[in-house]
């Protein structure tokens, strides 16, 4: 299906093109310069998008479990049919270098295909002559999808599809940062999903406070900062919206001195900085046995200085910019900062000349815990390594933050390496193995890092409210 990616962005609701009277500005990082303008939403506009979910809810919501599974296998379908259009806009709008951008737009293939070989359990817990209960599982109605800059595509698709699988309806809002790749997204499935299942609306700061607080939303999906989320359950709060919450990280890496330090410094460097470290689970605080702590910290530093950053459309390019100027004047504060305290750094590296949001990779020798380059998330390329002695030390460290999503361990000793996984208050804990989330295993944050499950059996039912019928079956 053909359809221009460069221009004339516009809403989807009801299955129908929706512009606004106003719009906003689409940035490209590496420029620092707008290319394009997305549609600013109005209030009416999203009480439309609102309405039209709940009236195709009624339908929706009867279809058979295999015809919901049918459409998100034409979604995925017709997102493969257009990867690298869509990955060349992401690209564009979001900063990450092309062929992580392509990355992002297959995966998404792949959760789309994966989730929906799902099914929705019926349980019978009791079965006599005098009584059976069934327990089944429903769908809530209207979800609400909030979903963030760092990747638009792919957390689009960790809602889209566990929530239309259930029988749901959606109100999808992305970034006003980026919101490109998701409009022409809508765009593309207005003949694959029927009007009113799935809707997209982009707007600025306004947009999300109104849909959290939007009557006509049963559930919110929210992907995004502590902060924000904790604002979005205070809204939800007063008509008992359903949530999911996946928010910040401050994951660590438990490096033991067993490990073969040539391995694995390149999984170890991408395991902090894909993305220009705008991910929640990259490592942000990395814990070095002192055995190995300079061999382990000068080989970092040697690799990180062969990484060319630059504009992502660049297929050389491996590390792009920062994705907005807020976060980049952050990360300015904070470098800062920990200049103005006089922590050591092994490195400050450079930066391509012009106007784009380009940050250095940084990498910072072993500052105190309670360092902010430690305490709290950068969400950029400022990594802190530190030294640790003992297996207990550092386990009580790393737990030691309010956060608590993801972590990686590397032992040559796998036993070793499990025991410590087990003892991290982390949701999901990656061994010897580059951080990768699967549509097949639950996702959740512990502590900060948010409330409820996405991805998994588990993810799918967070869309579903539980209904137990129990009756009197019919004498035989």
């Amino acid at each position: 299906m053909g359809m221009d990616f460069n221009s004339s962005y516009t809403m989807t609701i009801n299955g129908e093109a929706v512009v606004s009277e106003s719009a906003i500005d689409v940035v490209n990082p590496a420029t620092a310069v707008a290319f394009a303008r997305a549609p600013d939403a109005t209030r009416i506009q999203l009480d439309q998008a609102v309405a039209a979910a709940r009236t195709a809810f009624r339908t929706w919501a009867s279809r058979s479990h295999a015809e919901r599974q049918a459409v998100l296998q034409a979604i995925a379908e017709r997102i493969d049919e257009n990867v690298e259009n869509f990955a060349r806009l992401l690209t564009r709008e979001q900063g990450k270098p092309i062929d992580q951008a392509r990355k992002e737009v297959l995966v998404s293939v792949l959760w789309l295909k994966e989730t929906a070989k799902m099914s929705l359990p019926l349980k019978v817990v009791e079965d006599t002559p005098e009584r059976r209960i069934e327990v089944r599982r429903v769908p809530l109605g209207v979800v609400g999808a909030i979903v963030p800059w760092n990747f638009p595509f792919s957390l689009a698709v960790w809602k889209i599809a566990p929530a239309l699988l259930a029988g749901n309806t959606l109100v999808l809002k992305p970034s006003p940062f980026t919101p490109l790749v998701t409009l022409k997204l809508g765009e593309l499935l207005r003949d694959v999903v029927p009007p009113g299942v799935l809707n997209v609306v982009s707007g600025g700061d306004a947009l999300g406070p109104w849909m959290s607080s939007h009557a006509g939303i049963d559930k919110i999906a929210f992907t995004g900062s502590t902060a924000t989320g904790k604002r979005i359950m205070e809204t939800a709060s007063h008509d008992l919206k359903r949530l999911t919450l996946e928010l910040g990280g401050n994951d660590v890496a438990i490096i033991m001195p067993d490990v073969d330090i040539a391995k694995i410094v390149p999984i170890l460097f991408l395991n902090a900085f894909r993305n220009s470290a705008q991910i929640c689970t990259v490592t942000k605080r990395m814990y070095i046995h002192a055995d190995i702590y300079e061999q382990l910290s000068k080989a970092l530093v040697t690799y990180a200085k062969t990484i060319k950053l630059g504009d992502g459309a660049d297929e050389t390019t491996q590390m792009g910019p920062i994705q907005n100027r807020p976060q980049f004047e952050r990360l300015q504060k904070m470098l800062k900062e920990a200049q103005e305290q006089n922590l050591k750094f092994l490195m400050v590296g450079e930066v391509p000349d012009g106007k784009g949001f380009f940050f250095p990779i940084v990498l910072v020798d072993n500052p105190p815990d309670t360092a902010r380059v430690v305490a709290e998330e950068a969400f950029g390329p400022i990594l802190p390594l530190m030294k640790f002695n003992d297996i207990d030390e550092v386990i009580e460290r790393a737990n030691n933050n309010p956060f608590g999503l993801g972590g990686t361990v590397w032992s040559e000793d796998l036993d070793q390496a499990k025991r410590i996984a087990e003892r991290l208050q982390t949701g999901t804990v990656w061994i010897n193995q580059p951080i990768a989330p699967s549509p097949k295993a639950p996702f959740a944050g512990r502590k900060h890092s948010g409330l409820g499950i996405e991805n998994g059996t588990e993810g799918l039912l967070e869309y579903t409210a539980t209904q137990s019928i129990m009756y009197k079956p019919a004498p035989q």
